[in-house]
């Protein structure tokens, strides 16, 4: 009998210093859990859970979107149980009949009548015709959610803004005292609800509660923008329907943003609109062709000449003398550009001496403006005034520079170009690096007369937004036609690629408030923190515009926004591709031809 206790003796200690394995339980579970009455601790972060446990008597569609759309971590569940229709109806016929009772006892006593009794008497009664018809179900619905934090301050404040937004809809939460164990357990997904504190709700209140919400951009006026990924339908809208019809388009090189607006530039002529663009880049020169719009390529060397000295005829609610004041200070923004900045003599000189460059013209608030056409001055006519002028001799010399030599035959010509046409493409391409924004502010002042002296329905897309937002008073004009393009029934749409730098300008948040319409695509990640703070998007947005596919990405308007997948017929893309490859293949059909 020795051997089995020797054997048992010789086990035991090998036992002692056996340890079981660690799990993934051991690994993501906390350090502690501490259930105090109104909260939870696990490890040094916190947890608070609520019930909500009263609701109006209507409830509009997406009330809980905010909650969920709540910069802070928490866990939310819903818990739903249908409730057998036979039951309701009967407790329904017990209620009505009490209700029912109630009024006609009121009635014969003589009382005032209740107007809240009265209303659910309709209520009942109609509640009971959808059930009897199958139109609704009733449910036993409660709605539970877990708030987490590293401090109890924190959990504070988000429980003050729930019960703010909550409460402007009249919808009351509660925390879940002496059962945050309970409520814990019952936002985690165990299908489990230990909290029970229900609500009974028809059909259509219950949907109203559904959290997430794919809004829906269809309309019947407009164009189509491309599909809702969110679920398959056409994005069919008229920017003009909003409040203003400018647009903002945020994107990196190669996101297919000019894809995009090319497409929307070719079915708004279609629809009937004007579209000017500004480009520098020559990106729109085969769109411009195919439609039979009008190109024209601006440059030093190039035959066509805007003359920046150029006025708007007055409307028959203008004053002339505002046209002409109006258009000496744009003037006095760009010269700011063309002469590298002017100090404050500098700039009352040139201010005096364009009002009387245009004077020597007999371009004055008294003369009429049916004559202004024909006496436009050019820049060589402020050398002259600048010259008779005293202390204006730096100005003559940064002048000068535009008057002779190669850069005279673009600022000093007079204008030679007509912009009859439905369509028409201003291209800066081969234009120098340094006189661009000096070349896009001029175009820009061009473009703004004529809309400015014919009402029409327009488009201007100006492409590369950042070269005019370089200088404040390039931003300064660009911010100045967003501002004011409704009143003119124009739609400006800001293009830009560089968002940092577009945010950098004093104007460029403001241009992005006074754009009703935006549309982000994707993103870089560099850039993508700028964007997700300007247009407060949710980190699914910012991981949908950092990991979107050519011509996907976000569509704004207004306060809708939804994912958007541009889309074209192949005719469409025959006249918009920028692919190099492509357009070498349609130059060699028409060749072949």
């Amino acid at each position: 009998m020795p051997f089995p206790f020797f054997k048992k003796k010789s086990v035991e200690p090998e036992k002692l210093f056996e340890a079981n394995a660690l799990d993934s339980k051991d690994i993501i579970a906390p350090s502690s859990i501490v259930v105090k009455p109104d909260h939870l601790e696990f490890g040094k972060r916190f947890a608070k859970s609520f019930f909500i446990f009263s609701y109006p008597r209507y409830l509009n569609t997406a009330w809980f979107a905010p909650v969920i759309n709540l910069d802070t971590p928490m866990d939310i569940s819903l818990h739903i149980t249908p409730i057998d229709t036979g039951t309701v109806l009967k407790k329904l016929r017990k209620r009505v009949t009490e209700v029912e009772a109630e009024l006609i006892d009121k009635q014969e006593k003589g009382e005032v009548r209740d107007p809240a009794l009265e209303v659910a008497y309709q209520d009942l009664e109609m509640l009971r015709d959808k059930l009897m018809t199958a139109q609704e179900r009733m449910f036993e619905f409660g709605l539970y959610l877990t708030v987490y934090g590293k401090t109890l301050e924190e959990i504070k404040n988000v429980e003050t803004t729930l019960r703010s937004i909550l409460e402007s809809r009249l919808i009351y939460i509660k925390p879940a005292l002496y059962q945050q164990e309970e409520g814990f357990n019952s936002t985690a997904p165990y299908g489990l609800d230990q909290v029970n504190v229900h609500t009974t709700m028809d059909t259509g209140s219950l949907s109203s509660s559904f959290p997430f919400v794919s809004f829906d951009l269809s309309s019947n006026d407009g164009i189509l923008y491309g599909i809702n990924l969110h679920n398959n339908s056409l994005i069919l809208f008229d920017r003009f329907s909003l409040e203003n019809a400018n647009s903002i388009v945020f994107a990196k090189s190669g996101s297919g943003k000019s894809y995009a607006i090319k497409l929307e530039i070719l079915r708004s002529l279609m629809m009937g609109s004007d579209v000017i663009v500004l480009d520098p880049e020559n990106e729109y020169k085969h769109l411009a062709e195919g439609v039979g719009g009008s190109f024209f390529n601006m440059s030093l060397s190039s035959p066509n000449h805007i003359n920046p000295f150029d006025l708007p005829a007055p409307r028959e609610d203008e004053r002339p003398e505002e046209v002409l004041r109006s258009n000496i200070i744009n003037l006095v923004g760009l010269l700011r550009i063309m002469l590298g900045g002017l100090t404050p003599e500098e700039d009352a000189i040139i201010d005096q001496a364009l009002s009387q460059t245009y004077a020597l013209k007999d371009i004055t608030p008294e003369s009429d403006p049916l004559t202004w056409k024909e006496k436009i001055p050019l820049m060589s006519d402020l050398e002259e005034v600048l010259n008779g002028m005293e202390g204006s001799e730096s100005l003559v010399r940064r002048v000068k520079k535009f008057t002779e030599g190669s850069f005279a035959s673009f600022f000093n010509q007079p204008t030679n170009i007509s912009t009859d046409v439905p369509f028409v493409v201003f291209g800066i391409r081969d234009m120098e690096d340094e006189l661009r924004p000096m070349a896009m502010f001029i175009i820009m002042r061009y473009i703004w007369n004529k809309v400015r002296s014919e009402l029409k329905k327009r488009i201007l897309v100006v492409d590369e937004a950042w070269w005019m937002v370089q200088s404040d008073d390039g931003a300064s004009f660009l911010y100045g036609i967003c501002k004011r393009a409704r009143k003119y029934w124009l739609g400006v749409t800001t293009i830009t690629q560089d968002v940092g730098d577009f945010m950098k300008s004093d104007y460029g948040k403001p241009i992005i408030t006074n754009s009703s319409m935006q549309i982000l695509m994707k993103q870089s990640p560099a850039t993508i923190d700028i964007l997700q703070e300007t247009f407060n998007l949710t980190q699914e947005e910012k991981n949908t515009l950092l990991e979107a596919e050519v011509g996907e990405g976000i569509f704004f308007a207004g306060q809708k926004h939804v994912a958007i997948k541009v889309v074209a017929s192949y005719v469409e893309d025959q006249f918009i591709t920028t692919s190099p490859e492509e357009l070498i293949k349609i130059k060699r059909a028409k060749g072949s031809q």
